[in-house]
């Protein structure tokens, strides 16, 4: 299950800031047509600092009832008892694993991490998939820690976004014995991460070219390393875009122009400058990327 390519969804909204279900429902739907392996809400891409609990779990539920390929849900928060209530909800909903960041602002300590994490999975029936992405959070999650955690029963993979292949690297290494899979968080580094390893990536970029991001990592894992070269330079542009500005305010800027659901922002989150939204139309355009 933990391989190949999940696009990090965004949640579209309507003018009043309230959900866009019909939109979502629409997004899902057409991504399962493209090949992906599976699918994650409510991540950072999913404006999920800004969701309510309410919204966060029906977010979920309509993700897992129109999906039909495995759902990733987003569950994590600095909040050890929220993240059991949003994780132990997605289980009862259906998804297939939950994605947990690491508890950001708070900063905990390694065994504070250690304990937040465990305490989840033993009181949550999901596997788990541990989220690291220390630019957002502030605290990194090593690899020391992440093969420590690999050993709980339920923690069965990490989505590692620390942006240092040498991290990526020692992570694989020190879990190489375990049944625990490793997917990339970054996606300018999605080739050189499953050469050494990884077996995907949680993908922005998917969500706007999901079959020639599928295309790629589907024949790096294959080998074909000549194929997956042409199309990560084929992609370079558009991940360059994706990442003009803050996440996810290019890909939902994106999502607009090519037909799919987007909608507003939520604040403090603010629409694209007319500059860049310009550059990203002409990456658009010039690989022919329709919805």
């Amino acid at each position: 299950m933990y391989s190949g390519v999940f696009p990090a969804i965004i949640t579209p909204f309507l003018e009043d800031m309230s959900l866009d279900e019909e939109g979502l429902k629409r997004n899902v739907l057409h991504l399962c047509q493209t090949g992906i392996a599976g699918i994650v809400p409510c991540g950072t891409t999913g404006e999920a600092a800004t969701l309510t609990i309410a919204e966060h779990k029906r977010v979920i539920e309509i993700t897992v009832e129109n999906s039909s390929v495995p759902v990733i849900a987003g569950t994590g928060s600095n909040n050890t008892r929220e993240a059991v209530e949003l994780t132990c909800h997605a289980a009862e909903a259906g998804a297939d694993a939950a994605l947990l960041i690491t508890p950001y602002y708070n900063r905990p300590n390694d065994r504070g991490m250690f304990e937040h994490f465990k305490t989840v999975a033993e009181k949550c029936n999901i596997p788990m998939v541990l989220y690291n992405v220390p630019k957002r959070t502030g605290i990194d999650l090593k690899p020391e820690l992440v093969a420590k955690l690999s050993r709980i029963k339920n923690i069965v993979a990490v989505k590692e976004a620390s942006g240092s292949l040498s991290q990526l690297s020692q992570i694989i290494e020190q879990t190489r014995e375990s049944d625990f899979s490793v997917l990339s968080g970054d996606d300018d580094l999605t080739l050189p991460s499953i050469a050494l390893g990884a077996q995907g990536v949680i993908s922005v970029v998917a969500n706007v070219a999901p079959r020639k991001t599928v295309a790629m990592v589907n024949a790096m894992l294959k080998g074909d390393l000549e194929k997956a070269r042409s199309l990560h330079y084929e992609l370079a542009p558009l991940v360059r875009a994706m990442f003009l500005e803050t996440n996810p305010i290019p890909v939902k800027s994106a999502q607009k122009y090519l037909g799919l659901a987007g909608g507003p922002l939520r604040l403090p989150l603010a629409e694209m400058s007319p500059d860049k939204e310009s550059i990203l139309k002409g990456v658009l355009e010039s690989l022919g990327e329709r919805a």
